[in-house]
């Protein structure tokens, strides 16, 4: 069914003619649509004479789910007005590249529901199972140079941590781009780039997020957790989909002003856990400890040590730990 028209309620029967005038379709494209609707996972009661009603709008992400709900958002918005779904793909992010090589325009959203070979940071492996989680790449063609354009892991990971706290949940950041809960990670966000030295081609942005998953494998049990096991109830993944798309938006519009993260700085520090807390650099050239101090607005960490004062720490090859466990 088109975007932007009003939905009939779910309580109640509607007729087929009913939805055809509504709509401005044939009854042959509503029946299609119902029937694909079905095949999404939406329990549609049909009956003679009464016509169709919505038993039951489960977590499901389809192409129409998402679709519907990107572009009735009203003007303004870009991010995923311009989406690729997959029911089960290799890695969202070789998929999103693909198509920034094909000419896709900026604002391009890849999304699955399953990944088989996902990627976190460090080539590491991002578990991605079917149905309860949120896998999707957003590209971008920003005018700025690679340098900066590597901050956009952050904008991303505010944006994920603010439409996460509007669900109630009290996520924070453990720099420069993991989403904690209660201690426990449940995002992976992996930024990519095809550039040259002086000129970007487009940026992809993935990030897998653990919705309504309730068990994860015994390796990273003690270190990863769901929104549903710490909210208790189930979580619309398209609509965290659409919260997160809104607050990029938002944040990328206060990055490009300055083309760094001026402007981000407070809300990035809001949502910080180490910030002010001991922490230890893991640096191939030698670990040291120290206490955060927030970031800079190239993203970088601010440590303080006993020995050298403020040392500004640049993701790269760099990971950051608490001293006593990962936060």
């Amino acid at each position: 069914m088109p975007a932007g028209k009003e939905q009939p309620s779910g309580r109640e029967y509607i007729s087929g003619q009913e939805l055809c005038s509504r709509f401005g379709v044939s009854r042959t494209a509503v029946w299609k649509v119902i029937n694909q609707l079905k095949e999404e996972g939406y329990e549609i009661e049909a009956v003679q004479n009464k016509g169709y009603r919505l038993k039951a709008s489960p977590d499901v992400i389809g192409e129409i789910e998402l679709g519907s709900r990107l572009q009735t958002r009203g003007e303004g918005h870009w991010a995923g007005n311009s989406l690729i779904y997959y029911p089960s793909t290799g890695s969202t992010n070789i998929d999103a590249k693909r198509a920034a090589e094909d000419g896709a325009p900026e604002g391009t959203l890849v999304v699955t529901d399953c990944q088989n070979t996902g990627r976190g940071r460090r080539g590491r492996d991002w578990s991605s199972p079917q149905g309860c989680n949120l896998y999707f790449t957003l590209l971008l063609r920003p005018d700025c140079s690679p340098d900066q354009a590597c901050m956009l892991t952050l904008v991303m990971a505010l944006a994920v941590a603010e439409a996460v706290n509007e669900l109630g949940l009290e996520a924070g950041i453990k720099w420069p781009n993991d989403i904690v809960l209660s201690g426990k990670k449940i995002c992976g966000i992996l930024t990519e780039m095809s550039a040259e030295p002086d000129y970007i081609h487009y940026v992809v942005i993935g990030c897998g997020i653990n919705v309504n998953q309730e068990e994860f494998p015994s390796e990273i049990s003690r270190t990863a957790t769901s929104l549903r096991l710490e909210k208790g109830e189930k979580i619309s993944r398209s609509a965290l989909l659409v919260s997160v798309m809104d607050h990029f938006e938002e944040a990328y519009g206060a990055f490009r002003k300055t083309w760094d993260l001026t402007e981000l700085l407070p809300s990035y520090h809001r949502f910080l856990l180490n910030k002010d807390a001991r922490v230890r650099v893991l640096d191939p050239k030698g670990e040291f400890d120290g206490i955060a101090r927030g970031i800079n607005e190239k993203g970088e960490l601010l440590v303080e040590t006993e020995q050298n004062g403020i040392v500004n720490v640049y993701a790269g090859e760099v990971s950051v730990r608490g001293v006593y466990g990962y936060v």
